[in-house]
């Protein structure tokens, strides 16, 4: 892994051994900025994992670029370089978030020792918020396919760079999960983490959700309102279905990812805010962007680091081991045993087409446990039809009918036929037990 080491100075001379001391190791690549507004245009863009600055500069000095670079997201670590007896100015930097200085001429193996020391702790971070990342995904999510294993391993990647990301991908397909692991496994973690769905709201109450608005702003509006960017301050904002986004309010939220401030509704103010934005849509944006239904400039703003889920008929080695979770899980909420699938319902649902994903999937496996009479779990004709789809659920009373016959099922097989122990087992008397057994035809 090679980190990239920013080196600004003013000075060629000092910034070309600079770049011959570092250089020595294979796995540093070091960037050159004559000054601080060329150094934090190196940061904004292309980014740095460390940065060695001069102090005394022409226009943005090294105090100032370390504090633009203080304040940006995930701001890499500041080395600064004063000249001889200026001392007081380095402690200074110092009190300011400099994290060691170093006086000319400076002393090449020392400097090397301490660059290696910082980017060697930094990679140690990165590795651990990496096995973070795998397994915030894969507490969320059940997968064994190469294809998702390539998703985990870019939200390993991705998580832990302030950047923004696009998850792409049909419905049910587990964009918010996604999300979810990306938030966990960043520096954002534990922060606010706030979700917007695009296709809630009309458009004249999105921009006022997002951005808060003033009393009186509109009609209905009674009270202030602080907006979802100000309540995700410091934390990451889900922007779910972009794709519903209308085109008025994405013009303003184009502004709000290019100038990272906000005005509510009804204001002539400005606020910086501090937000990590992860978009989601099952549209094609590419595709709207051709039509006009979606600004091309907030693509691109929003397009910076795009993950796109693969549908579940695309990876169905996974279909198997979500049935056996979602059985189990459906199992215990319902207060039932251990429960199996026949090879036959596995081989059906392997073979579906699953449009819906895995959110149809879990669906279908939950009616099959409300319904099944035992432990195995089977292909039942009220769960499956003819044409491959999921029919419609019977109705409730159905349900609960069937539930209950599951129910009592399992207590008479637990207590060898003995309906007194059953009845106790079920929390009813064994008149009641007699009853039901009569209605379902299992006396």
């Amino acid at each position: 892994m090679t980190s990239r080491v920013l080196v600004v100075d003013d000075d060629r001379a000092v910034r070309f051994t600079l770049r011959a001391i570092l250089e020595e190791h294979d796995d540093i690549d070091v960037v050159e900025a004559p000054d601080g507004v060329a150094g934090l245009a190196v940061v904004r863009d292309a980014g740095a994992d460390l940065v060695i600055s001069d102090l005394r500069m022409p226009g943005l000095d090294g105090m100032g670029l370390l504090a633009q670079i203080g304040a940006l997201p995930g701001a890499p670590p500041v080395i600064v370089i004063t000249a001889h007896g200026d001392e007081r100015t380095a402690v200074e930097a110092m009190k300011a978030g400099a994290l060691d200085y170093f006086a000319k001429p400076f002393d090449p193996d020392e400097i090397s020792r301490v660059v290696l020391r910082t980017l060697g702790q930094q990679r140690l971070a990165a590795e651990n918020l990496r096995l973070r990342g795998e397994l915030a995904l894969s507490r969320g999510m059940v997968f064994t396919s190469e294809a998702m294993r390539r998703v985990a391993e870019r939200v390993a990647r991705v998580a832990p760079r302030d950047v923004t990301v696009l998850l792409t991908g049909e419905s049910g397909t587990g964009k918010e999960l996604v999300a979810r692991a990306l938030v966990e496994s960043s520096p954002r973690a534990g922060r606010p983490f706030v979700k917007f769905n695009a296709a809630a709201l009309p458009r004249e109450l999105a921009e006022a959700e997002l951005f808060g608005h003033l009393r009186g702003a509109f009609t209905g509006a009674d009270r202030p309102r602080r907006g979802l960017f100000r309540e995700a301050d410091g934390g990451t904002l889900l922007l779910d279905e972009i794709g519903e986004l209308d085109l008025s309010v994405q013009a303003a939220l184009l502004r709000v990812l290019q100038e990272r401030e906000i005005r509510p509704v009804g204001s002539d103010k400005s606020e910086k805010v501090d937000v990590r934005v992860i978009a989601a849509t099952h549209k094609d944006l590419v595709a709207m962007v051709r039509t006009g239904e979606f600004r091309e400039d907030l693509f691109y703003r929003l397009n910076v680091v795009p993950l796109h889920l693969p549908a579940l008929r695309e990876r169905p080695e996974d279909v198997l081991p979500l049935a056996r979770h979602f059985a189990e899980r459906a199992a215990r909420r319902y207060g039932l045993g251990e429960v199996r699938l026949t090879p036959a319902l596995e081989a059906t649902l392997t073979a579906r087409p699953w449009p819906g994903n895995v959110r149809e999937l879990e669906n279908v496996v939950e009616r099959l446990v409300v319904f099944a009479t035992g432990p195995v779990l089977d292909v039942d004709p009220l769960v499956f039809d003819d044409g491959g789809g999921a029919t419609e659920a019977p109705p409730l009373k159905e349900q609960v009918a069937r539930f209950e016959k599951g129910l009592i099922t399992e207590a008479l097989a637990r207590s060898g036929g003995n309906q007194s122990e059953a009845a106790r087992q079920l929390g009813v008397n064994r008149a009641t037990l007699l009853d039901k057994l009569a209605r379902y035809g299992l006396r």
